[in-house]
């Protein structure tokens, strides 16, 4: 994992923007240590809809293991679907 450590400095209302540091995040939850430094755990939000895999942990483990299983090349064709075709359709 690459880190990267840069320096940010708040402006006269105490905001800091994290630029590029932020990108693909859509909030971050933030945390103050007893030492005083702050942690951001940053967090993309999914559609409701989708939430149900994430809760799932059978059906999470199954989607998981067909990814790693595409991505590995272990895949194979189901032939045509040309015959359920419906022709009439533009």
């Amino acid at each position: 994992m690459e880190q990267l450590m840069q320096q940010l400095r708040p402006d006269s209302k105490g905001r800091i923007s994290l630029g590029k540091l932020a990108e693909g995040v859509s909030s971050f939850h933030a945390r103050r240590m007893e030492d005083g430094s702050i942690i951001l755990e940053p967090f993309t939000e999914i559609p409701a809809r989708e939430r149900w895999l994430f809760d799932n942990p059978v059906a999470l483990s199954a989607v998981k293991a067909g990814l790693g299983q595409a991505a590995a090349g272990k895949t194979r064709g189901l032939g045509s679907f040309a015959q359920y075709a419906d022709e009439a359709i533009d």
